[in-house]
């Protein structure tokens, strides 16, 4: 059995479609899984033991390209794929299945897809509303078995990625990730990750700052503002390096970022603050994870920013509230 997968372009959606695969191996004793995914979320698909191979998706956030996944396409033919799952509800991402002619291409209905998937299937947002759900539902009705996501990460690697950061091997730190790509109604401020940065970190032993480059303005300022408690590595690692800090992080405090995933497929100890997203939708997977959210009237209102210019949300999620959340964890 072999099924191409169309994958997420979002770290943490990418990391929701993993109990997907879990189902899917599960059905079929002899299976290899395909994912068709962008360079910036492949590393994770690598540290998911149920997939076989990862696909380069050249294709940017909006981008049509349609001669390109024409190409993609018809190159595919020669797999034979027996099915393909199309996890964006986008209809230009199910154009690549639709050309390499596999037999059955499923997915959600939605942007005139029609006659792109012949496998539809209709959300039902009652029964499944998170998305975690919705994803593993592709493979058939849900029975109530806990969905999880495990991402790999061996001793070895992580000692490289400590001492490559000029770490000891041993180390066990703390880490922040103050990013969050879908834009800063989502981030709780730099001046409260600079005070909680004071609490857990020491000039000798700095808590961890992880993020993609364009969070390094932001780690800079908690950098200013902690005296010496944080160092910023935000930008300065690969996706690979940041999987296996993460796999060492004795507390991971996080907004609800890819990398708040990240770490809870690694079941770290972590505190998820949520604002203008709900953690009724994407929770973390993690056991070990606390999440705090005010719940104000006007959250979530899943908007890249404060739409009532307030942001009460995240200002008013204090410091100490954070702290007290990080021992329950610990």
């Amino acid at each position: 059995m072999r099924i191409l997968v169309v994958a997420p372009s979002w770290i943490g959606d990418t990391i929701m479609a993993q109990p997907l695969f879990q189902r899917l191996a599960q059905q079929h004793s002899n299976l290899e899984i395909d994912a068709l995914a962008p360079p910036w979320v492949a590393p994770l698909l690598e540290r998911m033991p149920e997939v076989t191979r990862v696909i380069d998706s050249p294709f940017r956030h909006g981008g049509l390209d349609w001669p390109t996944r024409r190409r993609i396409g018809e190159q595919l033919r020669s797999e034979f794929y027996d099915q393909a799952i199309v996890l964006p509800n986008s209809w230009k991402s199910a154009l690549v299945p639709f050309y390499s002619k596999i037999k059955k291409r499923t997915g959600y209905r939605g942007e005139g897809r029609y006659f792109l998937l012949n496998d539809i299937h209709k959300l039902d947002k009652l029964k499944h509303p998170e998305l975690v759900q919705r994803y593993a539902a592709l493979a058939g009705p849900l029975d109530g078995s806990k969905l999880e996501a495990r991402l790999q990460s061996s001793r070895e690697q992580q000692i490289a990625a400590l001492t490559a950061h000029g770490l000891s091997a041993d180390a066990q730190p703390v880490i922040f990730c103050p990013g969050a790509e879908y834009g800063p109604a989502k981030r709780w401020p730099a001046e409260y990750y600079a005070t909680l940065a004071q609490q857990y970190g020491t000039s000798e032993n700095p808590v961890l700052l992880l993020g993609s480059p364009k969070d390094a303005p932001v780690g800079e300022e908690i950098v200013a503002q902690s005296n010496g408690s944080a160092r910023n590595l935000a930008g300065k690692t690969s996706l690979f390096e940041a999987i296996d800090l993460l796999a060492a992080a004795r507390l991971v405090v996080s907004n609800d970022s890819g990398l708040m995933h990240v770490a809870a497929a690694l079941q770290r100890p972590q505190v998820a603050l949520y604002g203008s997203s709900s953690p009724a939708y994407t929770p973390p997977m993690n056991e070990k994870a606390k999440i705090v959210s005010l719940g104000i009237a006007c959250s979530p209102c899943f908007e890249r920013v404060c739409p009532l210019g307030h942001f009460k949300c995240m200002k008013d999620m204090s410091p100490a509230s954070v702290a007290k959340a990080a021992e329950e964890v610990t």
